[in-house]
């Protein structure tokens, strides 16, 4: 069927554009011109010469972080609270998530207000370090992993998804002689791709980007990458050859501009490849009607 187009609607749809282009630039240009700062040299810096081309083009900096002993060592460090800390999430979230969504289940309701209460409201920071501290997990991985294992916000989209499932599926899989737990692992996963893409991509941003509770949790050498250029960024640690010489500081932007690029970039490469699952499962898992 054709679509009538009014004048109106030419103007609504204008406006989106440009909005979206806008949205777009304001989060793509400050990207582009920390690349450029990251390739330029430390002289075109100085001269304020640098927009969102680099200028006289230098890979010093990443020679520096590349060669900066605990710069790997806190990347091995992300990559592995990312990964084991999804895998746990995710394990977690859909045990936890499964169950909530059948309404036969006695006291569910009080468990769902329990955890919507619990995504406003929360003992504070002395309170988590104290059961952190009191489970004896300070100064270990588990410290990154575990307290986090289970985000209300996610359990609510996959308990959303889980109850768009036809229940004649799952009925006629328990005739057949599966156990509600085979119910889950054979039926209900497979069909939840696009949602647990969506919570899997949520929680891998989010063990990526923390930094906050490894300066709380953990010890030097177990310090993910994040927390690593946030020391850069504060001048808290030394950039390699770079600190003392004349021109330090110059040096120095384009050491925390590199730092920025490698640590951002695995994220946005791995996005689009879970793009096409991304809109469906937050759609379809957070609205039910």
């Amino acid at each position: 069927m054709k679509k009538y187009r009014t004048k109106g609607n030419v103007i609504f749809d204008a406006i989106i554009y440009l909005i979206m282009i806008f949205v777009l630039l304001m989060c793509l240009v400050p990207f582009i011109y920390m690349i450029a700062l990251s390739l330029s040299s430390p002289k075109a810096i100085v001269n304020n010469q640098v927009s969102l081309l680099p200028v006289g083009l230098n890979f010093e900096a990443y020679k520096q972080i590349f060669t900066y002993p605990n710069f790997f060592k806190a990347y091995g460090n992300t990559i592995f609270y990312t990964t084991i800390g999804t895998v746990i999430s995710l394990s977690m979230t859909t045990l936890f998530a499964y169950p909530l969504s059948k309404g036969f289940l006695k006291g569910h309701k009080i468990v769902m207000k329990m955890v919507v209460f619990s995504m406003f409201f929360s003992g504070g920071l002395i309170p988590n370090y104290l059961i952190v501290s009191n489970l004896h997990l300070t100064g270990t991985r588990w410290a990154m992993l575990l307290p986090f294992a289970i985000n209300q916000f996610n359990l609510i989209i996959l308990i959303n998804f889980f109850k768009s499932i036809p229940l004649e599926i799952e009925e006629a899989a328990l005739i057949d002689g599966l156990s509600y737990f085979g119910v889950l692992r054979k039926i209900v996963v497979p069909l939840s791709k696009a949602a647990l893409a969506t919570v899997g991509l949520y929680t891998a941003v989010f063990f990526w980007n923390d930094w906050f509770n490894g300066l709380i949790y953990l010890n030097t050498s177990q310090f993910p990458v994040m927390l690593f250029l946030r020391n850069i960024v504060n001048g808290t640690t030394m950039v390699g050859d770079a600190a003392g010489s004349a021109d330090k500081a110059t040096i120095g932007i384009s050491i925390k501009s590199a730092v920025i690029i490698t640590s951002t970039l695995p994220i946005i490469i791995l996005y689009p490849f879970l793009q096409k699952y991304f809109v469906k499962g937050l759609t379809v898992g957070s609205v039910k009607g």
